[in-house]
């Protein structure tokens, strides 16, 4: 495709999205790393949440989750997910749609050991997403897991990682007078090619 040159040209996506996180770690205030992550309940019912985006693989996006979270409750029904990275310093975004597998592996044993000890121990202490008494009732919850875990807790078995493996990838850039561009990578099945488009604004 001629005209897809400068931040789009190259044919492999995920060297395309580790540049553009890569520049937007230098000008993005906060969180350059922050996707919003979309899903659907059992009934289709969408859902919408900020989480961190912890690594761009050869193949796949992958972020950490408790597995007991309602997006990784409603990831397990479905096995699909999307997510839209947004960097107003850079006027981009990508958009991302695929499968999901978990990551329960050395991988996320070691990504789990490289995070705070309160971050550690917070990941024992919260029922993500169930209903909470009060603030004082989850400290109370941080002590006794700390008691019980000490200062080097491993990873707990309901957190880990969750991988999105795209059948579709959209990088999208300002453009003036909101004709933007927009270029789609896009493939039927994971092991088969990508064909790549251009899209109107």
């Amino acid at each position: 495709m001629a005209d897809r040159d400068g931040i789009f040209a190259g044919d492999d996506p995920f060297v395309i999205a580790r540049s553009w996180l890569s520049a937007a770690e230098t000008s993005e205030l906060n969180d350059p790393n922050a996707i919003a992550l979309a899903t659907v309940d059992a009934d289709g019912l969408p859902n919408a949440r900020m989480v961190l985006l912890k690594e761009i693989e050869a193949d796949a996006f992958l972020f950490y989750t408790n597995y007991g979270s309602a997006k990784a409750r409603e990831i397990a029904v479905v096995g699909k997910a999307a997510f839209v990275m947004h960097w107003k310093s850079l006027r981009r975004q990508i958009r991302v749609r695929g499968v999901t597998s978990r990551e329960e592996g050395p991988m996320a044993d070691a990504y789990f050991a490289s995070r705070s000890l309160q971050s550690r121990l917070g990941a024992w202490a919260s029922r993500q997403s169930e209903p909470l008494a009060s603030r004082g009732r989850l400290m109370a919850e941080v002590a006794r897991v700390t008691a019980a875990h000490g200062f080097a807790p491993e990873r707990p078995p309901f957190w880990g990682g969750i991988r999105i493996k795209p059948l579709e990838i959209e990088f999208w850039a300002d453009g003036p007078f909101r004709l933007h561009d927009r270029f789609q990578w896009r493939r039927t099945a994971l092991a088969g090619p990508w064909e790549i488009m251009r899209l109107n604004p």
